[in-house]
């Protein structure tokens, strides 16, 4: 059983909102910061956002804010990534990560001690 699975992802056009999943198992989740990631086709993979272990805090690439909301359910052993006004060039594989640390949540590095397969957002015009 994978560790980190989302999903959520879809076909949407411009303007529509979505919401991404990332249901973990088999990991002590409260100890773990949450991240998203997004990779386009033909770039570097992106951070996105990302929260602590107990939900308090919060960090957002620039692009997303305002626009994007991620948070955790504790119980239900969930991360979110509440998407608007979504945009084309949201377009991406989104990335869920699990890390101890949340210096490493933020990183680009690609090193993360967990992540998942990744969900499709596709954002027409």
């Amino acid at each position: 059983q994978m560790p980190l699975v989302e999903s959520g992802g879809g076909l949407v056009q411009a303007g529509d909102s979505l919401r991404l999943s990332c249901a973990a198992s088999g990991l002590t989740f409260t100890a773990y910061n949450m991240g998203w990631f997004r990779q386009a086709p033909g770039k570097e993979q992106e951070f996105v956002a990302a929260v602590t272990g107990s939900g308090r805090t919060t960090i957002y690439a620039d692009f997303v804010k305002g626009r994007f909301t991620i948070s955790r359910d504790n119980t239900k052993n969930t991360a979110y990534l509440q998407m608007s006004s979504l945009k084309s060039e949201d377009t991406a594989v989104y990335y869920c990560t699990a890390d101890l640390l949340f210096s490493q949540a933020k990183s680009v590095s690609g090193r993360h001690t967990f992540q998942g397969q990744g969900t499709q957002v596709t954002v027409f015009s």
